[in-house]
């Protein structure tokens, strides 16, 4: 853009060199209005702007490109979201105890502080096999916080154990057993109705 040009003849006209790094200023310069000066050549053609560079990820991806995550879902996902079928556990009708993923659930509260797995074990093996026990502790003190919970594989063997021990005592303390999950409330005399709300 510079050859030919009026600052390009002002350069040649004093007798300097053009250097590369001048040329940048010069090209500046030439954006300046001229038009009372002499040395402005009205016949130079207009300067042409640089086309922008084409970026790699233009070329190759192409608007088709599929986006991932949340903000940038089909509204076909969304609704297949809602209408799929879902792994869950049978329903029955009506109130009763409810079966786990693996077995039938049983919860003991009132466990003495002292008391340890092998002493739950012995009082609850004779009614079935225990697939799991879980008797949590305090961090802070170490003591049995005071419940536990014992999986069954069949519904009859965690039935016998509640009905054998639910009231019994345990290392010199009272116990009470009943079932860990339920479809709804168990007894229809419980202590909502005793005062007298539904």
């Amino acid at each position: 853009p510079l050859h030919g040009g009026p600052l390009q003849q002002l350069a040649t006209a004093s007798g300097t060199c053009i250097k590369p790094t001048s040329r940048k200023l010069l090209y500046k310069m030439s954006a300046i209005d001229y038009e009372d000066d002499e040395i402005l050549d009205e016949e130079e053609a207009p300067m042409e702007e640089a086309a922008a560079p084409r970026l790699k990820s233009t070329i190759t991806a192409g608007p088709t490109r599929k986006q991932k995550g949340r903000g940038f879902k089909d509204a076909m996902d969304v609704e297949q979201r809602f209408t799929g079928k879902y792994e869950s556990l049978e329903s029955g009708t009506g109130p009763g105890p409810a079966k786990s993923v693996e077995g039938w659930i049983v919860m003991v509260t009132g466990v003495h502080e002292e008391a340890q797995e092998d002493d739950l074990h012995e009082a609850f093996a004779e009614y079935g096999e225990i697939q799991n026990l879980h008797l949590n502790l305090d961090r802070r003190t170490g003591f049995v916080k005071g419940y536990a919970m014992l999986e069954y594989e069949s519904k009859k063997e965690a039935q016998a154990a509640i009905d054998s021990l639910n009231g019994t005592q345990l290392l010199d303390q009272t116990i009470s057993v009943t079932w860990a999950f339920s479809k709804g409330p168990l007894k229809k005399g419980g202590p909502a109705a005793r005062r007298g709300r539904n």
